[in-house]
């Protein structure tokens, strides 16, 4: 675990400092900068670009993780990534031909009840390609084990950027449609660092020669691109309903709520984009023990800290709505719902990445289609009937379903599951901390409160894992910092 937690921790701390930008953003800035209708527009165009991308990618973005490593030779590496860069053109390319010439009826079909995204829906497209292409150049220097740069680029910088451009608007030196132009080349700009990094660390040398085994990276990139749309659909398909079922403001009051809920995924996110290549590593090597030790440590140690996320949140969230505009108070329950779900994301560790790189990837799109059907049918039935806090408990359906169906799945075919009696020590832990702090209310202003409150749950929290030796990997790190060893 030595490269997975030093990469894991600066990637985790390049992923914090992300998402406090991100909750300045969300929570104040555009909240107040931008009208409830023109937050509710930019959150539906990055969720519909978002469920688009993994179309845009062509699957190549998993493809370069899973195949990367089966490649020796200079001439078949060179060839591969070739292949690579150029693979997403077979979709992007005509996808912009028939946009062009069906750009009407999708206009027609997106803005039906929110006229104002009819102009915008260009920029949706320009929006998923850049995305794509951003994660294919991360793969590429995902592979030579080189991750820390990609999550500033992922996490931090369009973030930062977008910050300064919403300042902007405030000052009225950019108004809100050039506000918007100005996010996608963002984006943009995000793509182009990051190709420049990957290319610096691997310079490609553009030659193709037919590869033995190109008939699998072909039908592992298309079963992908299905697999990986069904996970960005179950995502973000809660976003685009609310904007096609309610109005656009809905997708405002919904967006900052689910930015709550999923802070407690930054662990996650951090742990993956190093946990990916070491998992196919281990399963392309079939060193079974490997992979099953780093199953049991990702789970557990991601449990410990996603749990102290978790509990920040519901022992503040009473307070923290006090701070925001009254007509986002009714996300309240949603970020509670989605937490647990989140919660439950997290203690999977790197189930994901054990089924995407195995040759029963095939079971990801097929689970993946069923429970991408089964979240648009939820979000159908409940988003009219309980409005935003219907989508989010169709969310925590969707997810806790698909956990486990791939839970049971990888024990099946594996003969190992990721938990133990130390994640029943840090779910009683997490229990009984929240229940004893929530209720316990200070007469402080709200951001006054918060800080006690996170101060004293910061020190029962550590002081517990750490005296019941929960991590072994987490515990070693805690004696490192305070020089106990």
């Amino acid at each position: 675990m030595g490269i997975v937690l030093n990469q894991s921790f600066k990637n985790t701390i390049s992923t914090y400092i992300g998402f406090g930008i991100g909750a300045i953003n969300a929570l104040f800035l555009y909240t107040n900068f931008l009208s409830d209708q023109y937050y509710g527009l930019v959150a539906f165009l990055l969720s519909t670009a978002t469920i688009m991308m993994p179309l845009m990618a062509f699957g190549v973005h998993n493809a370069i993780i899973k195949f990367y490593s089966t490649f020796k030779s200079k001439n078949s590496i060179n060839s591969f990534l070739t292949l690579m860069l150029f693979l997403p053109l077979v979709f992007i390319i005509p996808a912009t031909v028939i946009g062009h010439m069906s750009y009407d009826a999708i206009s027609e079909f997106l803005s039906n009840n929110n006229p104002i995204i009819e102009g915008y829906v260009w920029y949706i497209f320009v929006l998923a390609v850049t995305m794509a292409y951003f994660e294919i150049f991360f793969a590429w220097s995902k592979v030579q084990m080189q991750t820390v740069f990609g999550t500033i680029m992922k996490e931090i910088f369009h973030r930062l950027m977008i910050m300064m451009a919403l300042f902007c608007v405030f000052a009225k030196w950019l108004d809100v449609h050039q506000f918007i132009i100005v996010l996608v080349i963002i984006y943009a700009l995000r793509m182009l660092l990051m190709m420049c990094y990957a290319f610096s660390i691997r310079l490609p040398k553009l030659k193709y020669q037919k590869l033995d085994n190109f008939n699998a990276i072909l039908k592992y990139a298309l079963l992908i691109i299905i697999a990986g749309s069904v996970a960005m659909l179950i995502l973000d398909i809660d976003k685009f309903m609310i904007g096609k079922l309610l109005k656009i403001e809905q997708v405002a009051y919904y967006s900052v709520a689910i930015f709550i809920a999923t802070v407690i995924a930054v662990p996650q996110r951090a742990m993956h984009q190093i946990m990916m290549p070491l998992t196919a590593k281990f399963l392309n090597e079939k060193n079974i023990n490997a992979l099953e030790d780093l199953y049991k440590r990702s789970s557990l140690n991601l449990l410990v800290v996603s749990g102290f996320i978790f509990l920040l949140i519901i022992i503040n969230i009473n307070q923290l709505y006090k701070i925001l505009p009254h007509e986002f108070a009714g996300g309240l329950s949603v970020v509670v719902v989605v937490s647990i779900a989140k919660l439950y994301d997290n203690g999977m560790g790197n189930n994901n990445a054990i089924l995407f790189n195995s040759d029963y990837y095939r079971m990801v799109l097929f689970f993946g289609v069923m429970l991408g059907v089964m979240a648009i049918v939820l979000n159908a039935i409940f988003i009219p009937l309980y409005g935003i806090e219907g989508s989010a408990f169709a969310t925590f359906l969707a997810i806790a379903i698909y956990n486990s169906i791939k839970l049971i799945f990888v024990r099946s075919k594996f003969k190992m599951q990721p938990f133990s009696p130390r994640t029943v020590k840090i779910l009683l832990l997490i229990i009984i901390v929240s229940s004893t702090f929530y209720y316990w209310e200070f007469t402080f202003h709200p951001i006054i409160n918060i800080i006690i409150k996170s101060i004293l749950v910061c020190v029962v929290y550590v002081v517990l894992v750490f005296k019941l030796e929960i991590s072994e990997d987490i515990t070693y790190e805690i004696k490192r910092y305070l020089k106990l060893k």
